[in-house]
């Protein structure tokens, strides 16, 4: 029996992924934990930033700093153009509409009229080599193991680290600030934050701005080691995302990236045991439903956790946010 599907979710504890993964979950943190915004488009954020990387990195051949500015600027200008009609909307008004406004991400840059510069539905590759220029260490593999990297591999899951680290700090150290306690009383009631003379509207546009930030930055590390996809930029990946802040616990810093290991580690278990299913005639399934019955587990478990632990693992009971 080939159980060497276990060896691989284990290397999912320090992967690209899943580190750009906790990335872009503490970006929904902010705005959906501590904040109380339903942002939907969370998707939407990742792939302007990583559109605005990649397409000044291959075509107009900037410096890794000026590609890395322009994705920041990317998802500054997506917030704005996404938080000014719609940051005044009722909660569920506005899930639907960053849901649609993230597909219309997707959607417009698979569009063949600009294929020449999106890459259409083939994406962009080769957005790694400004990235791979600054690389000090030496050629070679390093780690043990399952966890054992070659030198391009190895750098970007260093920086991705030191990355997630510097935003966590940021976070954690936000949240105990003023501005912190004004957010965490909007998502409680933001009439009663309104009528202390606060401006609601603006603390929600600069937490969505720091929340698209954080997915657009993640989104650079995710696409490094591998290529930029359209169609990685859907709405399960909001959900993952989502599932992945729910786990760890919304309103918490580390929780997010707790959940993203146990998140993408168990996926790989739960990928490795269906295959292994399917090929001792286990499982009264084909290869080609493995794809929607994965989806089935993360819905069923994000239903789960939302009902029985909406705090998540590291949350608190009287911060949670469905929990209200």
């Amino acid at each position: 029996m080939d159980l060497s599907f276990l060896w691989l979710a284990l290397g999912q504890i320090i992967s690209p992924q899943t580190i750009a993964y906790a990335l872009a979950a503490l970006g929904l943190a902010v705005c959906f934990g501590f904040t109380g915004l339903i942002n939907f488009g969370q998707a939407g954020f990742m792939a302007v930033g990583g559109y605005a990387f990649a397409i000044t990195s291959v075509h107009f051949h900037w410096a890794f700093g000026w590609s890395v500015l322009a994705s920041i600027a990317g998802a500054v200008i997506f917030a704005f153009i996404l938080g000014i009609p719609t940051l005044r909307l009722r909660a569920d008004y506005l899930a639907i509409v960053t849901i649609a406004a993230a597909e219309i991400v997707r959607y417009t840059v698979k569009t063949p009229n600009i294929a020449p510069v999106t890459g259409g539905t083939d994406g962009i590759n080769g957005s790694s080599h400004a990235f791979d220029a600054f690389n000090p260490i030496p050629v070679g593999r390093y780690g043990f193991g399952v966890l054992t990297y070659d030198q391009d591999d190895l750098w970007i899951i260093l920086v991705g680290i030191a990355v997630t680290a510097v935003a966590a700090l940021f976070v954690w150290q936000l949240m105990r600030s003023p501005w912190g306690r004004i957010v965490k009383g909007i998502r409680e009631d933001e009439d009663a934050v309104r009528a202390l003379g606060k401006n609601v509207y603006w603390y929600k546009m600069q937490a969505l701005i720091i929340g698209g930030v954080l997915a657009a930055l993640a989104n650079i590390i995710n696409i490094i080691p591998t290529s930029l996809q359209p169609d990685n930029y859907g709405t399960q990946t909001t959900f993952f995302l989502f599932t992945i802040m729910l786990l760890g616990g919304a309103t918490t810093v580390l929780g997010p990236l707790v959940g993203s290991i146990i998140f993408w580690v168990v996926l790989s278990l739960a990928d490795g045991i269906l295959s292994l299913g399917v090929q001792y005639h286990w499982l009264p399934i084909t290869q080609l439903q493995q794809g929607p019955i994965r989806f089935v587990l993360v819905g069923i478990a994000l239903m789960l956790l939302i009902i029985f632990r909406p705090q998540g693992i590291l949350g608190k009971k009287r911060e949670a946010y469905f929990g209200a």
